[in-house]
């Protein structure tokens, strides 16, 4: 039976979304900035059909919680995908990370001790350097950001977004991908979670990449226009034993450009396809 439900994570409430075989091995997507659990759809319907797929907003992201003052940094969110493990009573689960995602369960691994069955990275925030011009612009001026006339904003939002794919987005997922940061709350939102970017997060646990301890597979879109391929390659070297698939015309969104390139690696390396 599939089911949607909201946690609450020091009074913030985090919303979820479950699917899948009841009896199938727990799976949980990670999703990245700026998007939300839907950004796994394409792939979690299909991964359905022999897994039980877990997924969640990350916090200040999607349907979650969204408040000024709010800390939705990447030092919070490793907390927030710890705290949802143990309250699915899931203890080492299979992951599947995308950009932030995978800066988060790198952390939730390394540095809150959850143990994962296996690992497949999808284009993810791990090294520096990271960070667009767009994100270095808006962590200096992010108040004057979160102040733009909405038509401004959704128009920068658009045009931000449609960077993320290698082939031009629908109508239908631009509007998915853009609701959770449209009218007041969701545009402080956007510019907020932009505004606490930082490499120290990723900084703490570069050197503890070789102690990760579970197989990791790494896919990255050979057309990424947000993080090159090499950084793929330098963290395939970082990471003792890591595989890694290079996505012929995909961009930074392979869940969606590419989402059978997901669901094939996942069948192959958690279900021995």
């Amino acid at each position: 039976m599939d089911q949607t439900g909201s946690f609450a994570f020091d009074g913030d409430a985090v919303a979820w979304q479950v699917e899948g075989r009841s009896d199938g091995p727990p799976l949980v997507l990670v999703h990245g900035t700026p998007f939300s659990l839907r950004v796994w759809d394409r792939v979690a319907a299909a991964l359905a059909e022999r897994f039980r797929v877990y997924r969640f907003d990350l916090l200040g992201y999607g349907g979650s919680a969204k408040r000024a003052g709010q800390d939705v940094s990447l030092g919070i969110q490793n907390r927030v995908m710890a705290a949802l493990l143990d309250h699915w009573g899931l203890r080492a689960p299979f992951v599947i990370a995308h950009d932030f995602g995978g800066a988060t369960a790198l952390r939730c691994h390394l540095l809150d001790g959850r143990d994962y069955g296996g690992l497949i990275l999808v284009d993810p925030v791990a090294l520096r350097p990271w960070g667009s011009p767009l994100v270095q612009h808006v962590r200096a001026h992010e108040a004057a950001f979160a102040g733009l006339p909405a038509y401004l904003h959704q128009a920068l939002l658009r045009a931000y977004l449609a960077t993320a794919s290698a082939t031009a987005l629908s109508e239908d997922w631009l509007q998915v991908l853009m609701a959770p940061w449209l009218g007041d709350e969701g545009q402080a939102a956007f510019y907020r979670q932009i505004g606490q970017m930082d490499t120290r997060f990723t900084m703490e646990i570069e050197e503890r990449l070789s102690a990760i301890r579970c197989p990791v597979h790494i896919l990255w879109g050979e057309a990424d226009a947000w993080i090159p391929v090499a950084q793929g390659e330098s963290l395939q070297q970082a990471i003792p034993d890591a595989g890694l698939t290079r996505i012929p015309q995909a961009g930074h969104l392979v869940p969606l450009d590419a989402p059978e390139a997901v669901v094939a690696t996942a069948f192959t390396r958690f279900a021995g396809d």
